[in-house]
């Protein structure tokens, strides 16, 4: 068995199903549950014996000693985190407590649980922890991509917290020889992403005839990675990283987001014409830029590709497609998802 933590989340719950689409191996899978834990994401694996889900807090350390104890999972896949610049300016705590204080007490619960392991057990055990390549502050336009060597530099609440994680993993390797893996990951995209990040955000709002804000002059530059790559990436280095290593994954899709709600619009406008005949582009809005907006983030994933033999099946031009055509098909999960705090937040953040 293996626990993954915020596997009802958008990337934790499409490797919760990855994983089980491929594999008769249980999962264990821990999730508080906020706004944008949802179990419909689950929906299919209802009644299957191999999934067991918990709801709970990766902060609460007896619940997670007493998972680890009763379940005895062979790796912990760490994907539980506050995990939205726009939430961490607005309200930074939330973020400290889940991504820093959640992230320590969870490491401290494996530790000891890894601790009481046999010789075997400890030699085949491993902590993967999923972060992202916010870590590494902002690029700029001719700068070579972030590799795993690039220095720290958070910009947000956000990313200053889930550096401090990292720096975490990192120590409990060092200083424990707690066997941990981490992955540093660009923007992911995909199905069941909830609808306050950009790509989910503009189709939901186009679809509804709403306004789609782009922050700024919409020339933020991000490397987009399909979330089902992410996920076999994830497995790929389970199996196969080298203990305290990190691994940054990339989907080689660099892209302004102006450029991202234009092909958007462009696909609605072939899929799911709007009444009037007019295109989509009209109801793109330009809004006041976010305090501190990083300009530029791209990762450089050859050492994933070189060293383990890992490479994107996707381009962006078929994941973007697919994912497209995802939210058009699940108009049910989207209005499920888009409940009163849902509006505020868009409101509070947009108007």
């Amino acid at each position: 068995m293996i626990l993954v933590t915020g596997g009802a989340g958008f990337i934790g719950a499409n490797f919760v199903l990855d994983w089980l689409a491929q594999s008769d191996e249980p999962v264990l899978n821990l999730d508080k549950l906020t706004y944008a834990g949802n179990l419909e994401n689950l929906a299919s694996l209802q009644g299957d014996p191999r999934h067991v889900f918990v709801q709970g807090d990766i902060a609460d350390s007896a619940l997670v000693a007493r998972l680890l104890t009763e379940h005895r999972p062979r790796a912990v896949i760490n994907f539980a985190a506050e995990s939205h610049v726009d939430r961490s300016i607005h309200g930074p705590e939330d973020f400290i407590q889940t991504n820093i204080v959640g992230t320590f007490r969870l490491l401290e619960a494996v530790r000891a649980y890894w601790g009481g392991l046999d010789e075997a057990g400890k030699a085949a055990f491993r902590f993967l922890h999923v972060s992202t390549d916010e870590v590494y502050g902002s690029l700029a336009p001719t700068d070579p991509a972030f590799t795993e060597t690039h220095r720290y530099e958070p910009n947000s609440p956000y990313s200053a917290s889930k550096a401090a994680s990292d720096h975490l993993v990192r120590a409990y390797h060092h200083t424990y020889g707690l066997p941990v893996l981490t992955t540093n990951c660009s923007n992911n995209y995909g199905p069941y992403h909830f609808p306050e990040k950009l790509i989910p955000l503009m189709i939901v709002n186009a679809l509804a005839g709403k306004p789609l804000p782009v922050y700024g002059d919409g020339m933020q530059i991000r490397d987009w990675l399909y979330v089902r790559d992410h996920c076999s990436a994830i497995r790929r280095v389970l199996v196969a990283g080298k203990l305290g290593e990190v691994y940054n994954v990339g989907g080689w899709n660099e892209k302004p987001n102006i450029e991202i709600v234009q092909t958007l619009c462009a696909l609605l406008d072939e899929l799911r014409p709007r009444a009037d005949g007019k295109s989509y582009r009209e109801q793109i809005s330009y809004v006041k830029d976010r305090p501190g907006h990083d300009r530029r983030y791209a990762i450089d994933a050859r050492k994933l590709e070189k060293e383990l033999g890992w490479k994107p099946a996707e381009t962006f031009e078929t994941g973007i497609r697919k994912t497209v055509q995802w939210y058009l098909d699940h108009a049910d999960w989207v209005a499920h998802v888009q409940s009163g705090a849902y509006r505020d937040w868009v409101q509070k953040q947009y108007a």
